[in-house]
């Protein structure tokens, strides 16, 4: 077959319109399960205080009568803190891009402010999850949170690598002492369950990355994990809402943010976000052609008794 004489086709023609979608495609993912979980409260300072406390061991308690009555020792509570941190993002965009018709938004302003509040967002998951101790700040220096880690001490399992440090559980400093890693495990998850429970902890959440998520879906005798074929729908199902144990139930919740290597077993309400300044959507001053805008949030984490949560750490990531 072939094109009659002097066809005037589509390949000749000039002023097509363009065939563009007024839609953008992003799946980039936003999910912030921990910070989105953790219970708000308000801060008012830059240095969040807050206290802890503990009841002695039970010990024998019999007395003859009458006899004459002894105060016991009595203890302080503990007095902890953390800093808030600055989380700032700012977008300019020329004024001569409001004349212009784009496909997908109608002001590119307001779009790049919404993937700015998410980007934001995100980098304060990755905060609430990083191995970092707090910074006080200065003129000069950037006040920093301390991270979960910083806090996690007494139902823990680290392995041994180097001559660094583990944290001392006030937030005044972070793990050094990254050990060499060995494979996420169910003895190693149901012992610092079991730890937890020990000192009074319920833990109901654990937080882990999709690798350490696809170990966790070997773990034996677990009547919630499922690898089944529905011959109705033929759907193969694998997955694991809530693992059981004799020290409480909990679900494990994959994430993005916290490293590969951690495994974080919460008590989500023994955790807080101090706000000092909500998140906050402002025009900068306009000092030329174009129009500023910047989103900023200040808050810290609360860790409001580290003894009911864990850690498993150190796990292999490949």
């Amino acid at each position: 077959m072939a094109q009659p004489t002097n066809t005037f086709d589509s390949y000749d023609s000039v002023g097509i319109r363009e065939s563009l979608e007024d839609i953008i495609y992003d799946i980039s993912p936003s999910d912030t399960p921990f910070y989105s979980t953790c219970q708000k409260v308000k801060a008012t300072n830059t240095l969040h205080e807050w206290q802890t406390d503990a009841l002695r061991a039970a010990t024998s308690n019999a007395h003859i009568e009458g006899d004459e009555t002894t105060a016991e020792a009595r203890t302080a509570t503990t007095r902890l803190t953390n800093r808030t941190q600055i989380f700032k993002n700012a977008t300019v965009i020329p004024d001569t891009d409001e004349g212009l018709k784009k496909a997908g938004r109608a002001a590119e302003i307001g779009y790049q402010m919404l993937k700015t509040a998410k980007e934001q967002k995100l980098d304060i998951e990755k905060a609430l999850f990083d191995n970092n101790a707090a910074v006080a700040g200065n003129a000069t220096t950037a006040r920093e949170l301390a991270g979960a880690p910083a806090w996690l001490i007494t139902n823990v399992d680290f392995q041994n690598g180097n001559s660094g440090a583990n944290p001392n559980g006030t937030g005044s400093n972070a793990r050094t002492d990254d050990g060499t890693p060995t494979a996420f495990s169910q003895t190693k998850f149901d012992s610092v369950m079991q730890s937890i429970w020990e000192q009074g902890g319920e833990p109901d959440t654990v937080y882990l990355s999709a690798f350490q998520m696809n170990k966790a879906l070997a773990f034996t005798g677990n009547n919630n994990q499922r690898s089944t074929i529905k011959a109705e729908d033929e759907r193969v199902v694998k997955h694991m809402d809530v693992y059981v144990t004799p020290w409480g139930a909990v679900e494990f919740v994959p994430s993005r943010q916290n490293r590969s290597r951690d495994v974080f077993i919460m008590q989500d309400d023994m955790w807080a976000v101090g706000v000092l300044r909500p998140t906050k959507n402002s025009e900068l001053a306009k000092t030329g052609d174009s129009t500023r805008r910047q989103v900023v949030t200040e808050l810290t984490l609360i860790c409001k008794n580290e003894k009911a949560s864990g850690i498993i750490a150190d796990n292999t990531t490949s």
